[in-house]
């Protein structure tokens, strides 16, 4: 069971931002937008406690030392510091699904970029590149998406 929720719930996480990203597009104040993100980082959250609890007892060393294992693997680099990226996606998520409920004003273009570059990269590095499977498909599938969501729309001109 631990490992379809925690599994579940990162899907569920990236699911759902890509469902808040194309709903900005077409409007960058979407309430649903905003709740799709929303909800996206909470089931982010969801996934963080699960793993910490199914996977690492709930120790930050055990995590590091799991990280590092994962990473040496694949790239054959024995380090754990994803786990501390993995920390810093934790809080620019939250803080994104928090700014995106104020209406006071925009965020600058270049804030909006940097995190949608950082989200990408972890997106990517997650669901593709660590991913397995058919999952791995999924993942390049939301990954597409985002990059075509986010796709400067051409301006029509009316004669």
């Amino acid at each position: 069971m631990g490992e379809i929720l925690t599994r579940g719930t990162v899907w569920l996480a990236l699911s759902l931002y890509v469902a808040g990203e194309v709903m900005r597009r077409r409007s960058a104040l979407s309430p649903a937008g905003r709740w799709l993100n929303t909800l996206g980082c909470a089931a982010f959250l969801a996934h963080v406690a699960c793993a910490f609890h199914f996977y690492h007892a709930w120790s930050h060393s055990a995590a590091y030392v799991d990280t590092a294992r994962q990473t040496a693997e694949l790239t054959g680099w024995n380090s754990g510091a994803g786990l501390y990226i993995n920390y810093l996606f934790a809080l620019v998520w939250v803080a994104d699904a928090l700014s995106s409920w104020s209406t006071s004003r925009a965020r600058p273009n270049w804030i909006i970029w940097s995190v949608r570059g950082f989200f990408w990269f972890m997106m990517f590095n997650g669901a593709v590149v660590f991913a397995h499977g058919t999952m791995r498909g999924y993942g390049l599938l939301l990954c597409v998406l985002l990059l075509a969501c986010w796709w400067p729309r051409r301006k029509s001109v009316r004669e």
